[in-house]
């Protein structure tokens, strides 16, 4: 039980009749493995430790994609429990398309109800994210300006300052696009955007989050740029370029780089641009939010300001990841005689004013998936709705063999990120500059 929080048992989340058990497939064959009369054995072993109480199970299958089906199909049969319920975590990847994730579903049916599935996004139990609603709708200074009428803009940025280091074979079967932009941030700006749920009920809060996907236009090659990233030689070390990595393929035009605008058609975001971008081997580590605000109409001080009115304006930053932190920026006079300003942060570090260590993502969604508590996870409608909006995109990339643009190691990406924010009047948000 090692990887399990000491915390779980300190605060007393954990029952006292509490056993996790690993079970690998390493000596199987395939058609051993299809067989699972081990999952009998392990159905006995099981009982055993339950000693006649009410039982339990949670099955975590983190396995590849292609023999999921098969242990689930297995562990319904022949390892669920007789007397009280049985849960299966899902790990991503949640399909390649919409027919592939739609099949996946529907097998997974044969063998489960929706809510013993627990499509798990690990993005969706980070602190940061679980606090967005709060921020929202626990804090009368920011409800009233969610919407177009104030916000110029909403960024999500995902950048890793490494590459895929050895894991090529597996990121080259789906690319950024589909490893973080159709998932992670997609999920986080369903959560962003959408309109305030009935209740904190669980339901209330995955149909709030369906009907922004199913507001979204459906995204096509003029609002992508893709990029991978090449070798690049700084203070005397020479960084790898994608395909150095021995497990990807020497032609593959996979995306590791990937910027989107997007749009929800609906009475409160109409015309804002969703600005995301992710993306690996970039300068920086980093996960955010930044929802840029409109210009103050006729200010007084834009002499002052002079042409640059961007700097004038406000923006509230949400740091996912790392140095989790939320802040917020204003215009300040500079103290003096004279009238200059300056822009200020609002800070709230959390390392500074939490002295708790804050749990990982992965920590709360298993505790979450042993209460049954559903809404930091995927519903099956909600699945559906975000591969519909990708699925055409990732099509004509693959059909038309689409040629990605090369970025070095270590930079901050494609240049044309920064026309395609341009073209809709945006900036990317630069972390670490004037902050």
């Amino acid at each position: 039980m090692g990887f399990v929080d000491e915390e779980w048992f300190l605060s007393r989340l954990l029952v006292q009749h509490f056993t996790i058990f690993g079970y690998a497939r390493s000596k199987m064959t395939g058609a051993e493995l299809r067989n699972m009369e081990n999952f009998v054995k392990l159905d006995k072993k099981l009982k055993e430790h339950e000693a006649g109480r009410v039982s339990n199970r949670l099955f975590y299958l983190s396995i590849p994609p292609n023999i999921f089906i098969d242990a689930v199909r297995c562990a319904s049969i022949s390892a669920s429990s007789s007397n009280g319920w049985t849960r299966v975590i899902v790990e991503k990847p949640f399909g390649r398309d919409s027919d592939s994730s739609a099949a996946l579903t529907r097998y997974l049916k044969q063998f489960l109800e929706e809510d013993q599935i627990f499509r798990i996004d690990h993005y969706l139990g980070k602190e940061l994210v679980e606090n967005l609603s709060v921020l929202r709708f626990a804090n009368l200074i920011f409800e009233p300006l969610w919407s177009r009428q104030y916000i110029r803009n909403v960024q999500f940025i995902f950048s890793e300052d490494f590459g895929t280091e050895g894991r090529g074979g597996y990121f080259d079967n789906y690319g950024i696009i589909r490893d973080i932009m159709q998932n992670h941030l997609l999920q986080i700006l369903a959560l962003f955007a959408m309109e305030t749920p009935v209740s904190l009920d669980a339901e209330d809060i995955r149909n709030e989050k369906v009907k922004v996907l199913r507001s979204m236009r459906t995204l096509s090659m003029d609002d992508v740029v893709i990029g991978q990233y090449k070798s690049h030689t700084k203070g005397g070390i020479t960084y790898p370029a994608y395909k150095d990595d021995k497990t990807a393929p020497k032609d593959s035009l996979t995306p590791t780089f990937a910027a989107a605008a997007l749009f929800i058609d609906n009475a409160r975001w109409d015309g804002v641009p969703f600005l995301k971008k992710a993306g690996k081997a970039l300068l920086d580590w980093r996960a955010e939010i930044r929802v840029q605000f409109r210009h103050v109409p006729s200010n007084l001080y834009s002499r002052i300001f002079g042409i640059d009115l961007d700097r004038a304006t406000n923006e509230l930053v949400i740091r996912v990841q790392p140095d989790e932190a939320i802040y917020l920026k204003i215009n300040n006079k500079v103290p003096g005689l004279g009238m200059r300003l300056d822009r200020s942060n609002l800070n709230l570090l959390y390392k500074a004013r939490y002295s708790k260590e804050i749990p990982d993502a992965y920590e709360r969604l298993l505790l979450d998936a042993i209460e049954g508590e559903r809404r930091l996870f995927i519903r099956s409608d909600k699945l559906d709705a975000a591969w519909a909006l990708f699925t055409p995109l990732l099509k004509e990339l693959e059909d038309k063999r689409l040629i990605p643009e090369y970025y070095p190691y270590g930079s901050r990406g494609p240049v044309g990120a920064h026309y395609l924010a341009a073209r809709y009047n945006v900036k990317w948000g630069n972390h670490g500059v004037d902050e």
